[in-house]
């Protein structure tokens, strides 16, 4: 079975919209698109192996795919990454768009059950699925267990608002970190896998003072 990574630029908040410009997605009046443009450096060119589709097909929602369609096609051949995203395979999830309004090359749309057709995806032989941007099809996978690898590149910048990587009512679950690096400028370059449940522990004494006993009984008042 093949992999599904997913790939994301996040502030140290892991807010993920618009990292590329101010014009990518202002919705919701976001007003700081470009944010990740002044940390870009060569340290970070040789480790885009997370954000590149080298050896990988892209699955795209429909957000990130109308921004890719619109940019993408439209680069030099000299650049790699152009080069590798207009080759390969984008498989794209949208309930709105039709397989006749993909203009990009090699793009193909997927059923409207969505966790049913990448399980398929999945399982078909081929090359490992890469995720990049698309917080919502993010949001549905991660519910649904289908990410095998996170890649995220953390900038050091606090956005505050914006659309994240992980929004309320995400699954809770462990990661194990396998790999980090970071760029000159400070951006962390990490990939985690799935780790299982979250497991909890408690630094608490074994028998708690009485001052403590009032604290949760306080506390407990307040939360009922």
């Amino acid at each position: 079975m093949r992999k599904l990574i997913a790939s994301t630029m996040l502030s140290l908040d892991g807010i993920m919209q618009a990292p590329g410009g101010p014009e990518e997605d202002p919705s919701g009046g976001f007003a700081f698109g470009g944010w990740t443009f002044p940390h870009f450096d060569e340290s970070m060119g040789d480790n885009m192996h997370g954000l590149d589709a080298k050896d990988r097909e892209l699955l795209l929602g429909r957000r990130t795919y109308e921004i890719f369609e619109a940019y993408w096609p439209y680069q030099s051949d000299d650049n790699p990454i152009a080069k590798t995203f207009n080759a390969t395979r984008k498989h794209v999830v949208s309930r709105s768009l039709t397989q006749d309004k993909l203009q990009w090359a090699n793009s193909t749309l997927l059923p409207d059950d969505i966790v049913a057709a990448i399980t398929a995806l999945k399982a078909q032989p081929g090359k490992d699925l890469q995720i990049i941007g698309s917080g919502n099809l993010i949001q549905t996978l991660q519910g649904a267990g289908l990410i095998d690898e996170y890649n995220t590149f953390t900038f050091p910048v606090v956005l505050g608002r914006g659309k994240r990587l992980f929004e309320a009512g995400a699954k809770p679950g462990g990661l194990k970190l396998v790999g980090s690096e970071t760029s000159k400028t400070g951006v962390v370059m990490s990939t985690y896998v799935p780790a299982g449940e979250v497991v909890v522990g408690s630094f608490a004494e074994e028998v708690p003072s009485g001052r403590e006993i009032e604290r949760r009984n306080k506390w407990g008042r307040e939360a009922g």
